[in-house]
């Protein structure tokens, strides 16, 4: 099997936005040996007080794609810790779910927890819950599924495949939130496809996308051939 590399979109001497793969990890887990993000960019990363996990201010689920921003000195990190906290970084997501929302947009506003069964998996209302938000964007009808644009407004653990499954619109292939197989999936249908945030050096706007990788597009033409 291929270790996932990721790629390099932007980067300078304060920070960097890579694409990271499905089948990667952010950092290294205790009882995971997956490949990680923090082990493929090596030397890049910098700051944070955690030596196992250098430069992270935001993560992304192992079979998530998408776009990450990083950070390569101490500086750097707090700045972006703290936008992150403070809700300054947009972060722009591309589902396909199962069945459409009634409305055309939404907010999801419900407070998530650890599942009291599985506790790998969180739930609403589930143990010591937190604060989530989820807006979605309906992008276009596909068959009996809906492709959704969504924009996390807080960054909990699972958030946007939790918040789904609870609306009964889980994300098609989703192992863990969902069914499985979905128009060939082999992983959930969700990739990090926009990142937006103001550099913490100069004050600039960094704007980055990122396309659908080929297996999540692939499905997508099945899915609209009623695959």
């Amino acid at each position: 099997m291929s270790v996932p590399v990721p790629r390099i979109v932007h980067e300078d001497e304060w920070l960097a936005v890579v694409e990271k793969p499905a089948g990667m990890i952010t950092h290294p887990a205790p009882g995971n040996d997956d490949p990680d993000l923090v082990a493929a960019l090596g030397g890049l990363l910098g700051g944070g007080s955690d030596p196992e996990r250098p430069g992270i201010v935001h993560r992304l689920d192992r079979d998530t794609s998408g776009l990450l921003v990083v950070a390569r000195n101490e500086r750097a990190h707090k700045a972006l810790s703290a936008a992150i906290a403070e809700r300054r970084v947009k972060r722009e997501y591309v589902a396909l779910v199962e069945g459409c929302p009634a409305s055309r947009t939404g907010t999801i506003d419900a407070p998530l927890g650890r599942d009291h069964r599985s506790p790998e998996r969180v739930v609403v209302g589930g143990r010591r819950q937190r604060d989530a938000v989820t807006h979605f964007t309906v992008r276009e009808r596909v068959g009996r599924d809906a492709l959704l644009d969504l924009e996390l407004e807080t960054g909990r653990t699972h958030q946007i495949r939790a918040h789904l499954q609870a609306i009964g619109h889980s994300i098609c292939g989703d192992p863990g939130y969902g069914r499985r197989g979905m128009h060939g999936l082999e992983r959930q249908f969700l990739h990090a496809a926009r990142l937006s945030f103001r550099h913490p050096e100069d004050g600039r706007t960094v704007e980055l996308s990122s396309e659908l990788p080929p297996d999540l597009a692939a499905a997508l033409e099945r899915a609209r051939a009623g695959g």
